[in-house]
């Protein structure tokens, strides 16, 4: 009989999953919520429970923090016009509108600033690449804390990206000061049980898993067997056949191919986000 991580792994592998003790001897609750993950894009009505946002936020500040500098916030909305105008101008996707909650993450020097300013320090070093990196991967780690805990609890989320496709329109939108970034949105509610969508597959792990030396030997058949399990993945999906290597490269093929994030440096720029 299969055990439950080995029927776990199947599922995110598409039967291509790494070899395991046959037991669930690493089994739990959290590598059960980690395994599961889907996202979800069709909620239900029902509203979140009173403290869902500061527990989210809990969970989100305790993820690892880069020299513990913490250089990300978090905008809650819950407007239903603001996330309509968000979504229709930025994001452009239905299930934004009827998750009952959005939060933005965003990468955030603006409070090292206002802390200088207030006690006299230079500030220098806010202005290099390095800086905003640490802050934007810190808005990631808080973000899929926050992905975790809420899925932990019987809802769905749903990232997105796009809300850099056009982020001068969240700024506006957000009211955000000089410094500040927005990363990454994340839709929280409860999913729809009728409409849950599949677990999608991941390349199998040799194409990701380097020992010792980075190697690229088991890629291409990697890439053709997630081809083939991607190909299966979208049937009902999409009309078209659709594969992980044409759909990525179709990403990469052109600044054009990047929906509008080609100018991401100079909307960064606008912030006053120098990357010396």
């Amino acid at each position: 009989m299969q055990s439950t991580l080995m029927k776990r792994l199947n599922e995110r592998y598409a039967h291509h999953a790494p070899a395991l003790p046959q037991n669930d001897s690493f089994m739990n609750p959290v590598v059960e919520t980690l395994l599961s993950h889907r996202s979800i894009r069709a909620f239900t009505d029902q509203a979140l429970p009173p403290g869902t946002v500061e527990l989210l936020t809990a969970a989100a500040q305790s993820a690892p923090s880069s020299c513990n500098l913490q250089m990300w916030s978090v905008v809650a909305v819950t407007d239903a016009q603001k996330k309509a105008f968000i979504n229709q101008n930025v994001l452009k996707q239905p299930h934004v509108e009827k998750a009952p909650l959005m939060l933005v993450f965003l990468a955030d020097m603006a409070m090292l600033k206002r802390i200088a300013a207030d006690k006299n320090a230079p500030i220098e070093g806010l202005d290099y690449l390095d800086i905003f990196l640490m802050a934007a991967i810190d808005a990631c780690l808080a973000t899929q804390n926050a992905a975790i805990a809420a899925e932990s609890m019987g809802l769905g989320t749903v990232y997105g990206g796009s809300i850099r496709n056009h982020p001068e329109t969240v700024i506006d939108a957000l009211r955000l000061p000089a410094y500040v970034f927005p990363i990454v949105s994340l839709s929280v509610g409860y999913p729809d049980q009728d409409r849950l969508p599949q677990i999608k597959p991941r390349l199998a792990q040799n194409a990701v898993l380097h020992r010792e030396t980075y190697s690229h030997e088991h890629l291409p058949q990697a890439a053709e067997d997630y081809d083939a399990a991607m190909r299966e993945f979208y049937t009902g999906y999409r009309t078209e056949d659709q594969t992980w290597t044409r759909l990525s490269l179709a990403r990469v093929r052109s600044p054009e191919s990047l929906s509008g994030r080609d100018r991401l440096r100079e909307a960064l720029l606008k912030q006053h986000i120098l990357l010396k």
